[in-house]
């Protein structure tokens, strides 16, 4: 495994017309990254990871300065799992002069951007630099974050960028809890009751291939979420995906989408529902 910190080297080595399989992170790996270096390595002829703990989306009252970082063990867990490059820029690296910023439109306000502004243009910004800088033929993203993904192939779209989006499954615990580096924050206690996320989730997966109406279903989820100790609820939603506007008559799959606060972590997770 090579490991690369400027452009210019990331593009020397890339620059032998293979396949590339794209899998950005911000570190602090764990099995959800190591699938989708997985998937990667089976459609293409070279995987390139990037860590990089991109400040544009984190919000002034967030986590960005004790976002968990440990590039020993990820270099480790990386060469591991089988990258070939390991993209590794610092944050004057990717903003050198940051004078442009990617805004986002639509999509962009809703579920987790109702309580994070800005939170889409930092992600859409960087994975535009990223995606000019590897020049990937394919880049893989886990559904945890469904709306990053849906946002992130509307920009695939509207600018041409000629790179496949490639869909992962959400990867979780034993317990149904889905992996996020974001679990470290987490107490045994916690842990264990956040596990109750993944549940309520299937009630309401089930709920709606039984038929029940939308707000019903909505209204139980909150119920149940509500009921997890020493938690509050960001957001319940169900939105029509991938657009994340409004359910209508015509929507073929729903995005069924949630964020809890524990003390010290905001943990979100989704189902993903198909009509018939």
């Amino acid at each position: 495994m090579r490991i690369v910190t400027d452009p210019m080297s990331l593009r020397e080595t890339l620059s032998d017309g293979l396949t590339v399989g794209f899998v950005p992170t911000m570190g602090y790996l764990h099995e959800g990254h190591l699938s989708l270096v997985e998937a990667a390595k089976r459609e293409n002829d070279r995987v390139v990871m990037s860590i990089f703990v991109n400040p544009t989306q984190f919000g002034p009252n967030e986590d960005l300065d004790r976002y968990p970082r440990d590039f020993e063990r990820d270099e480790q867990l990386a060469r591991e799992a089988g990258v070939d490059v390991l993209f590794y820029p610092d944050t004057a690296t990717m903003y050198p002069l940051d004078m442009a910023r990617v805004t986002v439109r639509t999509g962009a306000d809703v579920l987790c951007g109702a309580s994070r502004p800005g939170h889409f243009d930092g992600v859409l910004t960087v994975v535009s630099k990223l995606f000019n800088l590897v020049r990937p033929t394919r880049a893989y993203f886990g559904l945890k974050d469904a709306q990053q993904v849906a946002l992130i192939e509307g920009y695939v779209r509207d600018y041409f960028v000629p790179v496949e989006i490639i869909r992962c499954p959400i990867i979780r615990e034993d317990s149904g809890l889905a992996k996020s580096s974001r679990n470290v924050y987490l107490s045994e206690t916690e842990r264990i009751d956040a596990s109750d996320i993944n549940r309520a989730l299937i009630e309401a997966r089930d709920a709606l291939t039984e038929g029940d109406a939308i707000t019903s279903v909505q209204e139980r989820l909150v119920e149940r979420l509500s009921a997890i100790p020493n938690s509050t609820i960001d957001y319940v939603e169900l939105v029509d995906y991938p657009t994340l506007s409004q359910v209508t008559d015509s929507s073929i799959e729903l995005l069924i989408a949630v964020a809890v606060q524990f003390e010290r972590a905001r943990l979100i997770d989704n189902m993903i529902w198909k009509r018939g």
